[in-house]
């Protein structure tokens, strides 16, 4: 059963005992061969979940989604969420994009972003279009050549509806549509315009081309032996619309997928991108319902990795899930957290989903209150786990036992790039949800200094600097224990500097916990000075006002913390 005390505890800022303006992933967010990183090279892990909203008018407030919703999710937390755009919508005609729509869009960007929250935008299809009991592409694209229409829904229509067959043909052979423009030119077109709408916009964690493309009436030769002929057309598409981004934004990340048959353990064919700011983006199902998950859930992470490997480009799954099974959902967090990919699981909602499944979503109404009654418990509770989110340096494995609440972290200190290592007292930051630990946790650091309070939503662990740390281990269970290689040394920096005997004077204190290249305020610190004592407020800060007797020599100020080498400092005469 959920913990609802723990699943309502919204962490929208993050309490640490000692905060660094470093804390967060320093936007905008690049990749290093298949990690994605972020702008100071650190490798950054996400979770998160889908929000497409298929029927009109296709933007999330309209569902509604709004603050409670992206708290409710940075609770759990998830730091990333894949964003619905639907062509239909932008380019209602051809040649007109409705920018009243796009800045709908970006107010869901702009929400997601003040709850620490990145935004993949997803150019969104399943079946084409309504016409064919489908949604994403705009009817004015449709060409069917008058094949035969079987009202099929999604997904039986892709492999018996000749029409909607026919429709995705004609779009990868580029057939010119209304004035005689290319459907694949209108398509570039469209995601040039959404790409100058968003370009600098660093909490936009990149444009995906296309989701589940689907080849037409060959997907068979897809799955066994191949589709060259197939698997080249979907390249071109790709690395035109690669190129018509790339005109207007060269920064963010362009994601791309293959064949949705990928989405089933069948390799691909789909050429690489040829962007050295290319993720490949894939989902992770099985061909037929089952409540227990399927084999062909690790071919697909399997077939993923080794492509990248080769690519060396960034690697997501942007979809998984569409059920409500716990061991489905279990086993597939544990393939992830097993081969290191960041997830987003599908979906945040069923909101009317057209094409989608009854069991499917973690809330079953965004406009009411994030309860259990109107949550998919089963999902919550096995999808949500501790996981590393940003790591200085590289990582080597991690896992959740959900039985045991056991999570274990190992990484080494050199950088993703393969270009040196990461200074002592560099940050990483791991996830540590409420529902994971709803009573607190113990956590034992080899090679690194705990850098938060207990029982912090984020656990922040810092490189030690003697020994030099190469290797970092992190575990952490139900408890409330704290171990750790090294400590942060409490610092003390006062104004003025000397006291002053027989004047009233107001001394100001500042404390930062350091260690190697880390500083950070301390909060809550314990300040003695001149028999005074009061703790620091959240930004390290404090203030003692004394009148130190005419003979006074001097006073020690002393700042003490739980886990923390005490401070001194010796303040003199003036």
């Amino acid at each position: 059963m959920i913990r609802l005390g723990a699943l309502l505890a919204v962490c929208g800022a993050i309490a640490w005992s000692a905060t660094s303006a470093a804390a967060a992933p320093k936007l905008p967010l690049g990749h290093a061969g298949r990690w994605i990183t972020d702008a100071g090279g650190r490798v950054v892990v996400m979770h998160g979940a889908n929000l497409v909203y298929k029927v009109a008018p296709f933007y999330p407030a309209a569902g509604p989604f709004g603050p409670s919703d992206a708290a409710f999710l940075r609770s759990l937390g998830f730091t990333a969420v894949r964003v619905g755009v639907l062509w239909e919508a932008l380019e209602p005609r051809p040649g007109f994009y409705d920018d009243a729509y796009l800045n709908r869009i970006a107010n869901t960007v702009d929400l997601l972003r003040r709850h620490g929250i990145v935004s993949l935008l997803d150019f969104h299809q399943d079946q084409y279009n309504e016409m064919f009991l489908g949604e994403g592409f705009p009817t004015w694209s449709v060409q069917d050549d008058g094949l035969p229409n079987p009202p099929i829904a999604f997904p039986a229509g892709y492999e018996t509806n000749p029409a909607v067959q026919r429709a995705f043909e004609n779009f990868w052979a580029d057939k010119p549509g209304p004035s005689g423009v290319g459907l694949q030119e209108r398509y570039a077109a469209a995601w040039a315009h959404v790409a100058k709408r968003f370009r600098g916009n660093r909490s936009v964690l990149g444009y995906e081309i296309m989701n589940e493309p689907f080849p037409g009436s060959d997907y068979l030769s897809c799955i066994s032996p191949g589709c060259p002929a197939s698997d080249a057309q979907l390249t071109s598409l790709e690395r035109k619309v690669d190129r018509a981004i790339r005109s207007v934004d060269a920064r963010t990340l362009v994601f791309y997928e293959p064949y949705v048959t990928f989405n089933f353990g069948y390799p691909d064919g789909v050429g690489a991108l040829g962007d050295p700011r290319a993720v490949f983006a894939w989902h992770d199902y099985c061909l037929a319902p089952s409540p227990d998950g399927c084999s062909s859930n690790e071919t697909t992470m399997q077939v993923a990795a080794a492509r990248v490997a080769k690519t060396r480009e960034g690697t997501f799954m942007t979809e998984y899930g569409a059920t409500s099974s716990a061991p489905s959902l279990r086993l597939m967090v544990s393939l992830a957290d097993k081969y290191m990919v960041p997830w987003m699981y599908w979906s945040y909602c069923t909101c009317s989903d057209p094409t989608g499944s009854p069991d499917e979503g973690m809330v079953l109404d965004p406009s009411k209150r994030k309860t259990a009654a109107n949550l998919r418990t089963t999902v919550v509770d096995s999808i949500v786990e501790p996981y590393p989110q940003v790591i200085a340096g590289t990582p080597v494995s991690w896992g959740f036992d959900h039985s045991s609440r056991a999570f274990k972290f190992m990484f080494t200190t050199a950088r993703a790039s393969g270009h040196g290592t990461f200074a002592p007292g560099a940050l990483t930051e791991i996830s540590t949800p409420a529902l994971a630990f709803p009573h607190g946790y113990s956590v034992k650091a080899s090679g690194g200094a705990i850098a938060s309070k207990p029982r912090a939503p984020v656990l922040a662990i810092v490189s030690c600097p003697r020994p030099r740390a190469k290797r970092i281990t992190v575990s952490a269970a139900p408890g409330s224990r704290r171990s750790a290689s090294c400590r942060l040394r409490l610092r003390i920096a006062v104004r003025p500097s000397a006291i002053r005997p027989g004047q009233a004077t107001r001394y100001r204190f500042v404390v930062t916990a350091t260690l190697g290249s880390y500083r950070a305020v301390a909060a809550g610190a314990r300040i003695s000075f001149a028999g005074h004592r009061v703790r620091t407020n959240k930004r390290g800060r404090a203030t003692i006002r004394v009148a130190p007797p005419a003979g006074a020599r001097g006073y020690t100020v002393t700042a003490r913390a739980a886990g923390y080498r005490t401070g001194r400092l010796r303040l003199g005469v003036r």
